[in-house]
């Protein structure tokens, strides 16, 4: 592939120090910023799969309802794909730092309001309809959210430790994940009998504002890229960074998504398929579900910087098709694990997938980031990740849930689970000689 990447300088010697002396104040930030929109975006899955099929969609059989109630989940992926080009678009115009201000408060203010609906038996049909349009904002924030912290993080980092700090960024999910499941477990023991239908899933949507004042607090206190300044000093913005991407680098993207695919799929079986499936088909309580999921993304908050060190050792590529093998060769034993109907069981299977799980999506953020160039590195990092969000994550809840009430066997879960893996390890194995040579092009350590 042709490459117009702008080369990044090595840093000088004062500015390295100074970037080396902040670099934990902006992974910190970065795993506050992340942990606010992936709470706000879990908190809305985990309510998906345990009340929104009853308080917005009660007209329907259990199984439709939860149909649509993951239906609307996923209607986010598609905003999010605008929201990357959007953010990507004014992120490599115009900065890292003020896109990622507006995505939190986009994602603050939309996740507030949804705890404020009225249901469906109140407005009827407008419940659901304002829900939906609540998730869209919500898509549209993430979109321009993940991308602007993985380069805050990486583009402050130093060359040799950008693995490790990009998997800081990506603790947000299970952090995220942890938090909202957390405040559900919580509300489901502490409220009485009906509670959590009647009024009590509105507490998550509405406390997440504080967890949305302390985000903007830790970023207002931290400083734009070295990247994305030595561009902006040398005038070198692409004045159209989305049109220079897909005319020139339209593979990369695509093989990117889809190498990053398997990821969403590994991660929403866990945390929103897993929970309806344990629920509603094995007779696990909520509570025990919940407790489960609690304990693996606990697992995963010590993994992820775990894998993203070694992948600075060893490489992104080996450690991430580590990973996507072990999501495929797991698949048939979580279902067999969760199918024994056993608590320790079924929190082993969570366990063991969250860590394959885990070594995937560590380092994935530094990889997609060194698939591109600074110029145009917000808008192709942001597309190629969400693409792999609608290709991946969108579709595992609706599709787990419909391969289930036609086969009625988890074994059919477990074979879309590997088809994801198969298809994913494929189109990273395509990606090898192309992150060669963008590495080397963009001033990047080869991966």
């Amino acid at each position: 592939m042709n490459q117009t990447h702008t080369v990044e300088r090595p840093l000088e010697a004062n500015e390295a120090n100074k970037n080396e002396r902040s670099i934990k104040t902006i992974a910190i930030a970065s795993v506050i910023g992340t942990t606010v929109e992936w709470y706000d975006l879990f908190v809305f899955a985990t309510a998906s799969a345990l009340v929104f099929n009853k308080v917005f969609f009660p007209s329907f059989v259990p199984l439709i309802g939860t149909l649509l109630a993951f239906g609307t989940f996923a209607s986010a992926y598609l905003a999010r794909m605008v929201g990357a080009a959007l953010f990507g678009h004014f992120g490599d115009r115009l900065g890292r730092k003020s896109m990622l201000l507006v995505s939190l408060v986009m994602m603050g203010i939309s996740t507030f309001c949804i705890g404020l609906l009225p249901d469906y038996a109140s407005i009827g049909i407008w419940g659901p309809l304002l829900l939906l349009t609540l998730r869209i904002v919500q898509g549209l924030a993430l979109g321009g959210e993940w991308g602007g912290a993985v380069l805050m993080a990486v583009e402050h980092a130093p060359g040799h430790q950008r693995g490790l700090y990009g998997s800081w960024v990506q603790i947000g999910v299970p952090a995220g994940t942890l938090i909202a499941n957390l405040v559900f477990l919580f509300s489901n023991v502490m409220l009485p009998d009906g509670a959590l239908l009647a009024w009590g899933w509105r507490i998550p949507f509405l406390i997440s504002v504080l967890l949305v004042f302390v985000g903007l607090y830790v970023r207002l206190n931290t400083s734009e890229t070295p990247s994305f300044r030595r561009i902006q000093k040398a005038n070198a913005q692409v004045k159209v960074p989305l049109a220079a991407l897909l005319s020139k680098h339209w593979k990369r993207v695509l093989l990117g998504g889809i190498a990053t695919m398997s990821t969403g799929t590994s991660f929403n079986l866990i945390v929103a398929f897993g929970l309806t499936y344990g629920t509603q088909t094995l007779g696990f309580s909520s509570g025990a579900m919940l407790t489960i999921a609690l304990i693996a993304c606990a697992l995963c908050l010590l993994l992820l910087p775990a894998f993203g060190w070694l992948s600075d050792r060893i490489g992104r590529r080996p450690v991430i098709m580590g990973g996507i093998v072990a999501e495929a060769l797991l698949a048939f034993p979580l279902f067999w694990l969760l199918d024994a109907r056993e608590f320790s069981l079924a929190l082993l299977g969570y366990l063991l997938m969250m860590t394959a799980f885990a070594a995937n999506y560590g380092p994935i953020a530094t990889f997609l980031a060194e698939l591109f160039g600074p110029e145009i590195r917000y808008s192709g990092l942001s597309v190629s990740y969400m693409l792999s969000g609608l290709l991946g994550s969108a579709a595992t809840p609706i599709v787990t849930t419909a391969l289930l009430s036609v086969t009625g066997k988890g074994s059919s879960v477990a074979w879309f689970m590997v088809g994801s893996a198969v298809i994913s390890a494929t189109a990273l194995w395509r990606l090898g000689a192309s992150v060669a040579s963008s590495t080397a092009t963009s001033g990047y350590r080869k991966r």
